[in-house]
């Protein structure tokens, strides 16, 4: 079942905890932003970009721009790759 996710090139990861709750634990700017985000982020991921950032010296606003970045960093992959196919159907 493909559920809300669409269809996609990119690779599925099964959980082993509960992303809810996860998500609840998140800051309220990571929470908006994922909330927005136009990939099927995972809490963890997310949270895991964040505190990287954080670490780094960066303010929220700024980690949340480099979450922007790695998510268009995908959607080009995945864009990539869909040409690729739909030029070798050809």
């Amino acid at each position: 079942m493909r559920r809300n996710l669409g269809h996609c090139s990119l690779r599925r990861k099964h959980r082993s905890t509960d992303p809810m709750d996860v998500f609840d634990g998140l800051p309220a700017p990571l929470r908006q932003w994922l909330s927005e985000a136009a990939l099927p982020w995972s809490p963890v991921s997310a949270r895991r970009i964040w505190s990287k950032s954080r670490a780094k010296g960066l303010s929220s606003e700024e980690t949340l721009v480099s979450l922007s970045q790695a998510e268009a960093r995908t959607l080009a992959r995945d864009r990539q790759s869909t040409v690729f196919k739909l030029n070798s159907q050809t």
